[in-house]
């Protein structure tokens, strides 16, 4: 890789080669342990809250994001209470669990997905790594995985994916959606792990020699390609990055979410091991509405957690470079389109049972086609709940 290998805030997102093998090495000591660590008590006796999880949760839940600290992930760095330790080394943070500036009676530590786990999928580390309580698990991962690592998911952080795919407008200046990448026959970089490339070529939206499943989060295969090659990426951060915080580039970007052609999966969906759904019932009866008021209040007041994350990025030293002006595009960006919303029936991260009707019927033929065994029979009870979410819950807007 031709990668600069610079962390000031305010440059550009990207893993230099040291961080991604330095990654690949902890993830590897990881997964072979089955452990990444023993949660440890923060040790904090404040007074609990109206919301009690001491006597319903266990001493630390422990969540498992799918990438590093970002906007897209304050709602659930939100729950962090007063001084937070850092663990650099782990790559995870851990603290009192607060909801709404009160204790609840118990810590979260909350541990950094992507490289910090080799490009892992969350799904299979979570049966890795048996102290999880929580992991961010996709819709059509969590369908996908069924028979092999079951996960039900309980609460949705996004109501629209910010996945995107995106591609320079001057070299291809005709191309106004996904599909007509499909023409150009241009390469498309996606995550390897990922599943929604799978419905674009079984759709026939794309043709599956287009995908080029190497991409690790980086810019340099991007910009070396001149345009030439598309690539994924999140419209709330990289269309930032690559218009105003990569020297390299610094010029406009084209794209088409991946939910607007026509894949509705939910992104990073909080989820538990189906199998221990009944065990944590009286736990996710009152975390999932905790989990609700968390995006709230994130939005509501963003700066404190988004200081922490950038202070977490930098200790972290993944590679993943990231600046206050991201996180206030990243905001901008959820807000606007809509990503975070109360959807049309006034609650914050409840599923719609339809679109994941949807996402099975789409998917059924492309994971057999793909000889991926799903469980069956597969209904969007089989891998999702709204059981737990508080319906008075709302962004209010």
């Amino acid at each position: 890789m031709n990668l600069r290998p610079t962390r000031a805030r305010g440059t550009v997102r990207h893993l230099t080669t040291g961080a991604v093998l330095s990654a690949l090495a902890l993830s590897t000591l990881t997964a072979c342990g089955g452990d990444s660590g023993s949660a440890e008590a923060s040790g904090y006796s404040g007074e609990i809250g109206a919301v009690d999880l001491s006597d319903v949760c266990p001493a630390t839940v422990v969540v498992q994001t799918d990438w590093n600290p970002e906007a897209e992930h304050g709602h659930i760095y939100e729950l962090l209470g007063p001084d937070p330790k850092i663990d650099a080394g782990a790559k995870k943070a851990s603290g009192p669990l607060f909801s709404s500036g009160e204790y609840t009676g118990v810590d979260v530590e909350i541990r950094v997905g992507g490289p910090a786990i080799g490009f892992q999928a969350v799904s299979a580390q979570m049966y890795t790594d048996p102290d999880i309580t929580l992991g961010f698990v996709d819709a059509d991962q969590a369908i996908q995985v069924s028979s092999s690592n079951p996960v039900t998911s309980v609460f949705a952080p996004f109501e629209i994916n910010p996945m995107m795919i995106m591609w320079d407008p001057e070299t291809y200046p005709d191309v106004k959606e996904i599909a007509d990448l499909k023409e150009k026959e241009a390469r498309v970089l996606t995550f390897e792990t990922d599943t929604y490339w799978r419905y674009l070529t079984g759709a026939g939206i794309l043709d599956e020699g287009q995908i080029d499943g190497s991409y690790d989060g980086s810019t340099s295969s991007f910009v070396a390609d001149q345009g030439k090659s598309a690539q994924q990426g999140f419209v709330s951060s990289e269309l930032y990055v690559y218009e105003n915080d990569l020297p390299e580039w610094n010029k406009p970007i084209a794209y088409q979410l991946v939910h607007d052609a026509g894949y509705p999966s939910y992104k990073s969906a909080v989820s538990v091991r189906s199998g221990e759904v009944e065990e944590l019932t009286p736990c996710l009866e009152k975390l999932v509405p905790v989990l609700q008021q968390g995006v709230v209040d994130y939005l509501a007041d963003p700066q404190p957690t988004t200081d922490l994350m950038l202070d977490m990025v930098d200790q972290y030293s993944t590679g993943w470079v990231y600046s206050q002006e991201q996180a206030d595009y990243g905001l901008k960006t959820i807000r606007e389109l809509g990503l975070v919303s109360d959807g049309t029936n006034g609650t914050i991260g409840d599923f719609d049972p339809a679109r994941w009707e949807r996402l099975i019927e789409l998917n059924r033929p492309i994971f057999a086609e793909a000889g991926i065994e799903i469980a069956e029979p597969m209904t969007p009870e089989t891998v999702m709940t709204n059981e737990f979410i508080d319906p008075s819950i709302s962004l209010g807007y």
